[in-house]
């Protein structure tokens, strides 16, 4: 800013415009009228452009964006009067105008007018220059007053290309102040600040490392070391669920510094040792720095009259844990001395939580100087060996007491038995373990009173009614981590001579050490075996479970003994969950098995995932473990009907949501062949959500309906699957659902499937540009649908030979197939026929110059397209029309319509519609001598299409593209393009675009232009 503050910059007499917020002028305290958002969109786009004179066409595309309106840039003159008026002083000529006019264009002056946005641009410099100076304090206050320019959220309301774009990056801008205020704070030792102020403002994008980064700093700096680990945890694993991605080099180091402690790296500066007081140590391990850990200032203890020498119960230490480097460290950060420190430790069966905790407690027992208690309530062990509070409190008792001191019989009481052991370590700091819980209720008695004391509880269930300061899921092990544990366990040199044999172990031991432990002891009995062999033997889900058995330790009876403990209700869903075709399922998928509501099936859903039998990968989306889901399905297969009915529930549920979510409509599919029940979603858009959260799974779907013996749901789901797949590109998993339901076609009881399975592979293959191979599908499918006398197979195979036949060059045979299909649908009741049929035969006449017909048959489809009310449906035939409507030089009919179905496209995220509707939607900007509009929409075009896009729609939208570059003047752009699209694979295969691109490169050369 200059030398006036910007409250000065207001009172000078001069007029200053805000954009940082609500759009606003005024000159001194005096408010300015500057009318209707277009408006100030106008003189928006003039500021953000200043100082280059903006051209009338520039503005026009700035503030309208494809809808410039009718007068052209006549309106620009209106709305720069108008904004003259408002801004300018009395009396001011056009010389000294806020707003000054050029050749072509209009120019905002800088001097004229103070804004809001320069003052942001100095202010932000400022404290960039401060802070590369290393002067804190003043880029701390400069990127104060540059927030404090923020009133709400930049340019709010306004109109056009320019204004959205603006957002977004003032909006970037506003989170690199936003990072760089934080970070000073860190560096200036103002942690909590740091924190408060991270926190006050979530992040508005949840993958932004940089930001993680520096929360993990602020809260190490506040002392809060396992929080930033958490905090790090959480963000890789949104990072990997969400993009597929491990986190930066940047935020992995803040992380290797938390671990480590490094002060320097973190903070900016060492920190004494005495920054966590009377703290215990941290865990022994080995040390990746030359600081040794920070010391326990001793403190003294008031000992108890008839006190005894310092008691260890802990357990031997399993001489094997590996890959639980995080977890320990989380298990041993230091914690406040003034009160009792309980960490929560949960984990499915076998998973490693007690040999964590006591690797824990080891690392911490010489912090304790009044002693290390265990207990281990066997909750999950025989009844007799069941240990209660009232149980664990005397051995406890006689524990800190010593062995001498009896426990008076009259404290039979639990209240009483409670008291005592408060009262027997108020002045104690212990540490203890209790393992196996399955409560809160169990734990909450035992807590120790003494300030400084820490409690680690480990069970299988989430302690949810138990208050603690850390939670902690102990998830299986990572495969590089199993295969470590593995070589320890069975000796490095056997497990490195077959590497991949081990790798393949681990993941059949899912990741479980008590797996993993079971698979190296008969590993060990049995010299002979090759870890290839046990793999081997273990390739079968179900025999997983029973190879995991050595002596009395099996992982299968460990799991047996989790799911004892759940209510009829719960083991219930459980059952039906080993069914389930997807390795993710959510809440509607365990309530179509269960014929409940949704709600009632998410609460299941949740109580597994306490009684960790269940994960919880993200938000209402569950998974079982490999091996907790072979567990499942046996015992499902112990309630044949049971499962029978569940696998009919949840296929069923699949048949619906690919009918409801694709757009043929009810009168797609027979009577005979819907399944019964009320349609589970609400509409077509909840429907195709659903499956596309499923993802690549839906193969799954089809394989296991087929591997069970359902062929009938494997047809119907494959079927009703294909109108989803390819409107999102997903050819190779739609043409691999097709063809494993088509060996299933035959053993159907419905037997239209062998016809209408073809017919849908025909339909990919046109999709994907291979007309020869659809041909021959829709041959087949034809044949088979009139032997059959089914109509509807008949019409649809009909329509489907058409088209490609009529790509093919067949136009004779392609307009009687299509004349088949056009009377046949209507006596079949599928709408969806009726358009694509009616449309591809429009389509035909209009290139043989019989528009009317081809018009009067668009016309039929868009009518039965709006009854259907699908937006896919609608916009095909709304480009249809479009291209007959383009051979009849009624340009502005063909733009409205074109321009209605880019927003149905883009609202259904059909990708490839939405491309296709794009350029067509050029192709009008080019007739209409808008050369640079048209380029720009094919270019989005092109930026839209995925890489798996058939081959003949990008080298439409190319050889589209190069005939506008061409006409714009621009010929190495367009000898590009044309070039482009003849090295698409499989290029030659669409002679219509191969001949177009190579007549655009011919007219290049012939007009002079040289290849680059």
């Amino acid at each position: 800013m200059s030398a006036e503050g910007p409250d000065e910059a207001r009172t000078d007499g001069r007029v200053r415009i805000e954009l940082l917020g609500p759009v606003g002028a005024r000159r001194g305290t005096a408010p300015l009228a500057l009318g209707p958002v277009r408006r100030q969109a106008v003189l928006a786009a003039l500021i953000l452009r200043a100082p280059a004179l903006v051209t009338y066409r520039q503005l026009l595309d700035d503030v309208w964006g494809l809808e410039t309106p009718g007068t052209g840039h006549k309106v620009l003159s209106s709305y720069v009067y108008s904004l003259r008026r408002a801004l300018d002083e009395p009396g001011a000529g056009a010389a000294r105008s806020v707003i000054r006019g050029g050749r072509g264009g209009y120019r905002f002056e800088p001097g004229a007018a103070r804004t809001d946005l320069a003052d942001l641009a100095e202010q932000a410099a400022r404290a960039h220059r401060a802070k590369t100076a290393g002067d804190l304090e003043a880029a701390l206050a400069h990127a104060d007053r540059a927030q404090e320019l923020f009133r709400g959220e930049p340019l709010p309301g306004l109109p056009g290309p320019l204004a959205a774009t603006e957002r977004e990056r003032l909006a970037r801008q506003r989170r690199t102040l936003h990072q760089d205020r934080a970070e000073c704070l860190v560096l200036l030792g103002r942690h909590a600040d740091a924190l408060d102020a991270l926190m006050a403002a979530p992040l508005s994008h949840p993958h932004d490392e940089p930001l993680a980064g520096l929360r993990m700093r602020a809260l190490y700096g506040t002392g809060r070391q396992a929080e930033a680990l958490a905090h790090y945890q959480e963000m890789r694993h949104r990072l990997l669920e969400e993009l597929g991605m491990e986190p930066g080099e940047d935020l992995r180091q803040v992380h290797q510094a938390v671990l480590r402690r490094d002060d320097e790296r973190l903070l900016g500066r060492r920190r004494a040792h005495a920054a966590h007081p009377a703290t215990p140590a941290r865990a022994a391990e080995p040390s990746t720095t030359d600081t040794p850990p920070p010391e326990v200032p001793a403190r003294p203890h008031p000992t108890p009259r008839g006190t005894h020498p310092r008691r260890n119960d802990l357990p031997g230490d399993t001489a094997c844990l590996v890959g639980r480097e995080e977890e320990l460290a989380l298990l041993t950060a230091p914690v406040s001395p003034e009160g009792v420190s309980v960490v929560a430790v949960d984990g499915t069966a076998g998973v490693g939580k007690s040999a964590l905790v006591v690797r824990a407690a080891r690392a911490l027992a010489d912090a304790y100087p009044d002693g290390c208690l265990y207990v281990d309530l066997h909750t999950h062990g025989a009844a007799h060996e069941s240990v209660g509070p009232q149980r664990a409190l005397r051995r406890l008792l006689r524990a800190v007491r010593g062995s001498g001191d009896e426990i008076p019989d009259d404290l039979d009481e639990m209240a009483d038995l409670v008291a005592a052991w408060r009262t027997a370590t108020s002045a104690l700091r212990l540490l203890l373990v209790v393992d196996d819980a399955d409560s809160a209720a169990q734990v909450r008695p035992l807590l120790p009173a003494g300030p400084g004391s820490r409690v680690l509880v480990a069970g299988r269930r989430r302690l949810l009614g138990l208050d603690a300061d850390l939670r902690l899921t102990v998830e299986p092990l990572e495969t590089d981590d199993a295969v470590g544990l593995l070589r320890d366990l069975i000796g490095r040199s056997r497990a490195d001579r077959e590497p991949e044999e081990a790798a393949e172990l681990a993941r059949r031991c899912g990741g479980l050490p008590l797996a993993l432990r079971i698979a190296s002891a008969r590993l060990q009995n049995r010299p002979s075996w090759t870890l290839a062999f046990l793999a081997g033997r273990m390739s079968d889900d179900l025999r997983s479970l029973g190879e995991l058995r050595a002596g009395d330790r099996s992982v299968e009876a460990a799991f047996r003994m989790s799911y004892d403990q759940l209510t009829p209700e719960l083991q219930r869903g459980f059952r039906a969950l080993g069914l389930a075709p997807t390795a993710r399922f959510d809440a509607l998928t365990l309530a179509a098995m269960l014929g409940a509501p949704r709600e009632e099936a998410e609460d299941v859903l949740e109580d597994l995932v306490d009684a960790s039998l269940l994960q919880q990968p993200h938000p209402r989306r569950y998974q079982l473990h490999d091996l907790v889901r072979a567990h499942a399905r046996r015992l499902a297969a112990g309630v044949p009907e049971e499962a029978a009915a569940d696998r009919t529930a949840v296929l069923d549920l699949y048949v619906a949501a690919g009918r409801a979510a694709g757009d043929w409509g009810p009168g797609g599919f027979p009577a005979d062949a819907r399944t019964s029940g009320p349609p589970p979603f609400a509409g077509w858009r909840e429907a195709a959500a659903w499956l596309k959260a499923a993802g690549g799974e839906l193969v799954d779907v089809v394989a296991y309906a087929a591997a069970t013996g359902r062929y009938d749901h494997a047809c119907w789901i494959a079927e009703a699957l294909v109108d989803h797949l390819v409107h999102q590109g997903r050819y190779p998993d739609c043409r691999a659902v097709l063809e494993s339901a088509l060996s299933c076609a035959d053993l159907a009881t419905d037997r239209r499937m062998a016809s209408s399975l073809r017919s849908c592979l025909g339909m990919v293959d046109i999709y994907q540009g291979r007309f020869p191979e659809a041909h021959t599908w829709f041959t087949e499918a034809l044949d088979l649908g009139r032997a059959r006398g089914d109509l509807r197979e008949q019409a649809r195979a009909a329509a489907g030979l058409g088209a490609a036949e009529w790509i093919l060059g067949e136009v004779g045979s392609a307009v009687a197939h299509l004349d088949e299909a056009v009377e046949l649908a209507p006596r079949t009741g599928d709408d969806w026929l009726s358009v694509i049929a009616r449309c591809n035969l429009g389509a035909i006449h209009s290139q043989q110059g019989r528009h009317q017909e081809a018009l009067d048959h668009a016309s039929a489809a868009v009518a039965t397209a709006e009854r259907s009310g699908r937006p896919r449906v609608i916009s095909n035939a709304l480009c249809f029309t479009a291209d007959t409507l383009l051979a009849l030089d009624r340009h502005t009919e063909a733009t409205e319509l074109l321009q209605r179905a880019v927003q149905l496209t883009s609202e259904a995220e059909d990708l490839v519609l939405y491309a296709a509707s794009l350029s067509r939607l050029a192709t009008v900007a080019h007739l209409q001598g808008s050369l640079h509009s048209a380029v720009d929409i094919h270019l989005k075009a092109l930026s839209t299409l995925t890489p798996s896009a058939s081959t003949w729609l990008e080298m439409e939208v190319r050889v589209r593209l190069g005939t506008t570059y061409a006409a714009a003047g621009r010929p190495t752009e367009a000898r590009h393009e044309f070039e482009k699209a003849l090295t698409l694979p499989a290029a030659a295969d669409h002679p219509r675009q191969y001949g177009r691109a190579h007549e655009g490169l011919r007219a290049l050369d012939a007009a002079g232009e040289p290849s680059p």
